[in-house]
């Protein structure tokens, strides 16, 4: 009887401990851990490749979005298309990489920029190609774990993790930033306000008691407004008629 019970408590303690400390499944790769490293950036590389070459109208996209996976938290130069015959260069580290954008940071504002207005991007000069891991988030000591065992539980709690293995587009981004001024650019004019929604084909921003309309498609860059730009475009906006404000 005595080991009946003792027999009992163990397997029970074997149980609660595999519970508490659950097994990381078998290794992905026999080699060493760079190698494998290695590895799966040339074979996405090589997938990369065969993919733009059957659906070449895809190129552009496939290819940026690529670039700035490689370089995700470090500075890059994109060069846009404002018209047909002028450009503009912004420069800034990348925040989040969407299925038709990229969010870029520097020290004054945030900047959307979507693939169809990029026309180059590449680093800056004397910045190193390869990846810096220090450059990389660090959630928690305990990540992988969670990743590994909790897949769905541990995405859903951070935006940063939705943005990183689900990609959204720039009408879910930027709904996401509800209630934030920005500027909006597109080839005809320039717009400022507050975001409102951004349903399937318009972004809505509210200017003092105007609302404007924004056709996504139209979109060539967006970026957070300052403080001054904000109080001027108001007042631009209730007093148009003796507003003097410098352009």
């Amino acid at each position: 009887m005595k080991n009946k019970i003792k027999r009992f408590l163990n397997s029970k303690s074997e149980k609660q401990y595999s519970n508490e400390n659950p097994s990381f499944s078998s290794p992905t790769s026999s080699v060493s851990a760079e190698e494998t490293r290695i590895l799966n950036e040339h074979i996405s590389q090589q997938n990369m490749f065969k993919l733009i070459r059957l659906y070449e109208p895809h190129r552009k996209t496939l290819t940026l979005k690529k670039f700035f996976k490689m370089k995700r938290n470090q500075q890059v130069v994109i060069t846009t298309l404002i018209e047909e015959t002028k450009t503009s260069t912004i420069e800034g580290k990348v925040a989040t990489i969407g299925r038709d954008f990229v969010m870029v940071t520097n020290l004054r504002k945030r900047i959307w920029l979507p693939f169809a207005s990029i026309e180059s991007a590449t680093i800056p000069f004397g910045t190193p190609t390869y990846s810096n891991p220090h450059q990389h988030h660090i959630y928690d000591n305990q990540l992988r774990e969670k990743l590994i065992l909790r897949f769905g539980e541990t995405v859903t709690k951070k935006d940063a993790l939705i943005q990183q293995f689900f990609e959204e587009s720039i009408r879910t981004n930027l709904h996401s930033w509800k209630g934030t001024w920005i500027e909006v650019k597109t080839a005809d004019q320039a717009s400022f306000g507050k975001i409102v929604s951004a349903d399937k084909e318009v972004l809505t921003l509210q200017l003092a008691n105007k609302m404007l309309i924004i056709p996504l498609i139209e979109i060539q860059y967006a970026s957070t407004a300052r403080l001054f730009t904000i109080w001027k475009e108001i007042m631009r906006s209730v007093f148009p008629k003796n507003w003097r404000g410098s352009t």
